[in-house]
């Protein structure tokens, strides 16, 4: 391959992903595939001794048709290609795959990116993302150029959404949760916010013919509506008008969000309030470890709230913070007896189901959850704040327009490293994943870089409204200071 076209292949936090028709085209994803066939046959033939290679694919334009094309290049490698027959949630690959001790899965999805995006995520046998040392094994046979003769034999076609969505089901009583929502007088409203994990809720509580569940932006819309696939609250729009709309005195409503291929979720409560998974993992915690008093450890990415660390701590659970993507807490995961790993960006994986981030599981969690407790997701949140808060959070994304923009201003801010941000001494510094300067218990501020855009990504968690706009005001003009000199 060119100088050019390797420099178009890099892999970030998650897979590697581009724009659809530029970096992103049948050339080079077919190289790509290759790799990953080779280095998974490579690293976890003798693990698995099987040549079976999942196949699947998100709702994105083309996304289908790239993912069929690959199978005839699974094929010309020596491999089975098993094709997914629908679109389906990311999760939905990793669990098939796990479950029956496939080689790998590629996946084609761009999962929260813009609308003229695609990549591919590539999985392991133990139903994960495959680590940093595998993508770069993988970089490194694309410069060996190895082509391949394309092999159009069929090949088998296999519905892993319906086998995930069913074994959902099994782990849950249902009838149950339905009951105790309807006496709750609770409106649920799904927002898949036309990703791949549309209706599966809605499948997994047919058999109830429940009425307190409402799906929204399940139509097929390869543009997403105009935004990114990815639930933050600027994308909510429609959601919370309905939630609005929907309310009544004596009804309550509560949204929940999927992104664009299933692995990632958000939530807005009864009160009308966003809940990230800064909010919604001390939920998973506080609920689950009232129910399992194992002492396994949670783990966490530098962007996590504190009270992530604060629950889990009062409840004797060690506490791990690691590098931002869900690979390196799926790593751990695999290794070792974990109780719950998370991302802010709403990625949580559960110890005893899948190493792996899964909305639809998480989504099931937390309506049991609920259900159980009789309780409203908005009075458990509250009760968390008010023992292990206060912590108020936000994030801001600033683009630059390309990659050495962006890694100029990585060395600038590592060389200026300030000594305290709006009379606030800093009494911390950690470069686990970009720099994180820590002030206080619940009040920090992250400079971390995308892995997979030219995008800056400032974090910050504080004790009041009022400490969270002055650190995120001083870092923006921190960062405009220098913009505007260059």
């Amino acid at each position: 391959m060119s100088r050019n076209e390797l420099d178009s292949i890099k892999f970030g936090t998650d897979g590697w992903r581009g724009i659809i028709g530029f970096d992103f085209n049948l050339s080079n994803l077919s190289k790509v595939v290759v790799a990953s066939c080779q280095e998974l046959h490579y690293q976890y033939f003798k693990e698995t001794n099987s040549k079976k290679i999942l196949i699947g694919y998100d709702r994105r334009f083309m996304a289908k048709e790239f993912a069929e094309e690959i199978s005839s290049f699974v094929k010309g490698c020596g491999f089975e290609p098993v094709l997914s027959n629908t679109f389906a949630p990311t999760p939905s690959c990793s669990f098939y795959t796990k479950k029956f001790m496939f080689l790998g899965c590629l996946v084609i999805t761009a999962s929260h990116n813009p609308y003229n995006w695609l990549g591919l995520k590539i999985k392991s046998f133990k139903g994960c993302s495959v680590d940093e040392s595998f993508t770069r094994a993988v970089e490194k046979r694309l410069i060996l150029g190895n082509s391949i003769e394309r092999s159009y034999l069929p090949y088998e076609k296999v519905d892993i959404k319906k086998f995930h969505i069913d074994q959902i089901k099994s782990n849950f009583n249902v009838d149950f949760i339905v009951n105790n929502l309807k006496k709750m007088k609770l409106h649920i409203f799904i927002d898949s916010m036309h990703g791949s994990a549309a209706n599966c809720i809605s499948q997994i509580f047919d058999a109830n013919d429940s009425k307190i569940f409402t799906e929204i932006r399940s139509d097929y819309d390869p543009t997403f509506g105009g935004n990114p696939p990815e639930p933050l609250l600027k994308y909510l729009d429609n959601l919370t008008e309905t939630l609005l709309r929907n309310s009544k005195k004596d009804f309550k409503t509560l949204g929940i969000i999927f992104d664009g291929d299933g692995d990632r979720i958000a939530v807005i409560d009864e009160k009308g309030r966003y809940c990230s998974t800064q909010t919604l993992i001390p939920f998973f915690i506080s609920y689950l470890g009232e129910k399992d008093k194992n002492s396994y450890p949670v783990l966490k990415t530098v962007s996590g709230s504190d009270i992530i660390s604060n629950i889990a701590k009062n409840q004797n659970r060690k506490v791990l913070e690691l590098p931002v993507g869900f690979k390196y807490i799926a790593k751990k995961m695999i290794n070792e007896k974990i109780f719950i790993g998370g991302e802010e960006s709403g990625g949580v994986g559960f110890g005893d189901f899948m190493p792996e981030r899964d909305a639809l599981y998480a989504a099931m969690i937390l309506l049991n959850g609920i259900a159980e407790n009789s309780k409203y997701l908005y009075e458990t949140l509250d009760e968390i704040q008010e023992k292990f808060g206060p912590s108020f959070y936000r994030r801001i994304d600033i683009k630059f327009p390309n990659l050495s923009e962006k890694d100029f201003f990585k060395k600038f801010i590592n060389d200026n490293i300030p000594s305290e941000i709006s009379g606030h001494k800093i009494l911390g510094i950690s470069k686990i994943d970009g720099l994180k300067l820590r002030i206080d218990n619940n009040f920090w501020l992250l400079f971390r870089f995308s892995g997979t855009e030219p995008l800056l990504r400032i974090y910050c968690e504080a004790t009041s409204e009022n400490n969270l706009n002055q650190v995120l005001e001083w870092s923006q003009n921190f960062i405009n200071t220098v913009k505007n000199k260059r």
